[in-house]
């Protein structure tokens, strides 16, 4: 059964293959502005190397702590990965406060389900799991959004108890109850 687990190198030869799946989607592009796109591009040429691997999994973990640097504008934000066994099937990311522009767009929560692991139930499941860990941040209702087009994200939202509030631009946003 898939679990949250923090970031870990056990699941290092999936979690490559996962990211050839999103790259073959046209993921990583300088366009790409998603969680997944900027880390392709900033570390996505050093997985291969298992030490590489390792470092990137410590810098993700790190990037949880107040102190830890990280670019202007970014807050500090909990990575969660959800396996099975040593399969990497997905990821979320659990941003600890909302900027401006997280609000706008972005909001306290955001996830992505491997290529080949769509339309099983993992996206939904791996926020249900993670509600109550943004709870314990201290996140009373986390906001989040998904693009206007989005259905399947959009029904992942509405199924974990997602209220609508608006829509801004092409962005819909809903508040998560997290308890």
């Amino acid at each position: 059964m898939p679990e949250l687990s923090p970031p870990t190198v056990r699941v290092h030869r999936s979690f490559v293959a996962a990211m050839a799946e999103f790259r073959a989607e046209g993921r990583g592009s300088s366009g790409d502005d998603t969680m997944i796109g900027a880390e392709l591009r900033e570390f996505g040429s050093r997985w291969a190397v298992p030490e590489d691997f390792a470092a990137y999994v410590d810098w993700l973990r790190s990037q949880a702590l107040e102190d830890s640097p990280r670019p202007d504008g970014y807050v500090p934000s909990t990575s969660l990965w959800w396996i099975q066994d040593d399969d990497y099937l997905g990821r979320l990311a659990i941003r600890h406060r909302l900027t401006p522009h997280l609000r706008e767009a972005g909001g306290h929560i955001g996830y992505d389900v491997r290529p080949s692991a769509r339309r099983r139930g993992h996206a939904t499941a791996m926020l249900r799991a993670a509600l109550p860990v943004a709870h314990g941040l201290g996140i009373e209702s986390a906001l989040l959004t998904c693009d206007v087009d989005n259905v399947a994200s959009r029904k992942v939202i509405e199924a974990n108890g997602g209220v609508f509030e608006d829509q801004r631009g092409g962005m819909l946003r809903f508040w998560v109850p997290t308890a």
